[in-house]
């Protein structure tokens, strides 16, 4: 057994170990275990359902049928790893999913505390099991130290009233009745420890990871079935409480994230500052930063139902005020929010969202006192192309606060030709407060757009665009192209031939699409929406959704490229690069679809993650 694959096994078996004078009781929640300093703690509080998900039938066959796993079968590292797998089974009688299901069925909780220290706490449901692997593990370690003729450091040693263990002279763990405690310094095990004797073990039948049932909620602090208080550790913290307040109790794993300390260091802060004054940034992210930066805490919590991930963000900062790129984010009423993604043919991504443009722009020297050359040369550009227009009382004004845009997998017509490389289509979708005054306006900027397109391309002697405007369903649109007259194979045009620039103003709204066959499925769209009833997402002001199914349809549509460039860029071999290729689309294909939300929720800034898996 190599070194390393040893130190793997010594750490998680290293993940639980000691006494038995305490069989029979239960231990308080585990967070009253965890030192309050702790900067993160991942709490799994049903890692039996965590673990069906991960291992279970049907995912496991969806592992084992990849492509990519069965390249791994001729892999030496991972028929070594199969067979200390197979070995771990045969000590412990079991397969690897009861045996993982009887060790950490109590609950695992994993924190980070400085300096540098992580503290692992496991409640196994099998205590013999968990013995017999600790027992296991020793042998392990000592058996790896005689066989390379070097000084042995397991060594253990009685800390109140508890045998402490150590396998490499650095790391200390210890079993405590069912339940194994581990720090990856001896100093953090002592402090854990510490906290042991303070709060120590009680009989009782209620059992719950985290505060009891009869506890939730409460806000003053964390306490034992039986009333004893938790002082010096994380469970008593006001940040803590407050962050597992908010979360569910349905919640498979949550993590808690104090974020004062974090927000300290010089390279985090240099990031949120850095995206705080980008416009771009701050109009898109509506927010977020400044909520994070204003915040005590993070919460995640995660959830499983059925091929069902939902992951759950929460962060307690405050957003307040009119200079603040929030504010042109919030919807006003109680019912408003970000509308209902479009739905096309062959929709890779949606994204919706809740932009009051006007009134973030009228407030931009506010946001932005430091004026950037990017947003110097989009004031530029929108002059030229709206004829000296004030872009906010009559431009940005006359935009709804709903804001939609659309990605798609193209198709081609053949007897136009097909780009060699394929990117998918996209477009942005607006509503239009008085479409029959803005319609012209808005179609003299879009032709003076692509007119400096074709200046700038006419100067480096490049082809430029052609102009039409046909008509689609009674909506007349304008579409820029490129001829392909010239080419010599229409099967491998290039790049250029993705795009076909196009503006098209159907009733209420202003669609500017990359092309004019998306442009046409978004005219279907909006006709049908149109006698639907809409209603948002309430206090959502972000919605993000992407399939996986046609993201991995782009990825085959580009394989060859796509092999070509890894090819080239890492030195493969042909067949490296197709082997790698095709685990990326294997994985992607993993994932259904992929949704994700942003808004607020009794105050507290919240996103919310679901992932549907295939």
């Amino acid at each position: 057994m190599s070194r390393k694959l040893g130190f793997v096994l010594s750490f998680v078996l290293s993940l639980l170990l000691l006494p038995t004078s305490m069989v029979a009781q239960t231990p308080p929640p585990a967070a009253q275990w965890v030192p309050e300093d702790a900067v993160i703690c991942l709490r799994v509080s049903r890692p039996k359902a965590l673990l069906e998900f991960l291992a279970g039938k049907e995912m496991t066959q969806a592992i084992t049928s990849a492509p990519f796993y069965q390249a791994q079968l001729s892999q030496p590292k991972f028929q070594e790893f199969l067979t200390a797998v197979k070995f771990m089974e045969t000590t412990l009688g079991t397969d690897w999913r009861t045996a993982l299901a009887r060790l950490t069925g109590g609950g695992i909780t994993l924190a980070i505390r400085p300096p540098n220290t992580v503290v692992a706490i496991v409640d196994a449901e099998d205590e013999p099991m968990l013995q017999q692997l600790h027992e296991t593990f020793l042998n392990i370690a000592r058996g790896e130290a005689e066989k390379k003729g070097q000084p042995e450091k397991v060594a253990s040693k009685e800390y109140g009233g508890v045998t402490a263990w150590t396998f490499n002279g650095t790391e200390a763990h210890a079993i405590v009745g069912k339940r194994f405690v581990f720090s990856s310094r001896a100093e953090g095990l002592k402090t854990v420890l510490d906290l042991v004797r303070s709060v120590p073990v009680r009989a009782s039948k209620e059992r719950v990871e985290g505060v009891p049932p009869s506890n939730r909620g409460q806000d003053a602090r964390d306490t034992t079935p039986d009333g004893v208080t938790t002082n010096g550790s994380l469970a008593a913290s006001p940040s803590f409480q407050a962050a597992q307040k908010a979360a569910s109790s349905q919640a498979v794993a949550t993590v808690f994230v104090n974020l004062k300390p974090l927000l300290s260091l010089p390279g985090l802060a240099g990031v949120l500052e850095k995206s705080r004054a980008n416009p771009l940034a701050a109009l898109a992210f509506a927010g977020v930063t400044e909520s994070v930066r204003n915040s005590n805490w993070l919460s995640l919590e995660l959830g499983i139902e059925g091929k069902t991930l939902a992951v759950r963000a929460l962060t307690d900062g405050k957003i307040t005020g009119p200079a603040n790129p929030a504010a042109f984010a919030q919807p006003q009423k109680a019912g408003d929010g970000a509308w209902p993604n479009i739905t096309v043919p062959r929709r890779l991504a949606a994204l919706s969202l809740y932009r009051d443009l006007r009134g973030f722009y009228a407030a931009k020297d506010t946001l932005f006192p430091e004026r950037t050359s990017g947003l110097i040369f989009f004031e530029n550009m929108m002059g030229i192309f709206f004829t000296g227009r004030d872009l906010t009382t009559e431009v940005l004004a006359e935009m709804e606060p709903e804001v939609r845009i659309v990605v798609a997998e193209q198709q081609y017509d053949p007897t136009a030709g097909i780009p060699q490389v394929k990117i998918p289509a996209f477009a942005a979708v607006l509503r239009l407060r008085h479409p029959e005054q803005f319609d012209k306006v808005m179609e003299e900027a879009w032709q003076k757009a692509v007119g400096l397109v074709n200046f700038t391309r006419g100067q480096k002697a490049l082809p430029g665009l052609i102009i039409d405007r046909p008509v689609y369903k009674d909506t007349k649109y304008s579409v820029a192209y490129f001829s392909p007259a010239d080419a010599n194979d229409k099967t491998k045009l290039d790049t250029r031939f993705n795009a076909r620039p196009t503006l098209a103003m159907p009733g209420k709204y202003l669609i500017l699409s990359s092309t004019d066959g998306l442009a046409r499925d978004l005219i279907d769209a909006l006709s049908r929406e149109t006698n639907q009833t809409i209603t948002p997402a309430a206090q959502s002001h972000s919605i993000l959704e992407i399939d996986g199914n046609q993201a991995a349809s782009i990825l085959r549509a580009n394989r060859e490229t796509l092999v070509r460039g890894d090819m080239v860029k890492k030195g493969k071999s042909q067949q490296e690069s197709e082997a790698g290729i095709d685990m990326l689309i294997s994985a992607v294909r993993l994932v259904d679809q992929v949704k994700l939300s942003l808004g607020t929720e009794k105050g507290l800034t919240q996103a919310q993650l679901t992932m549907k898996l295939n």
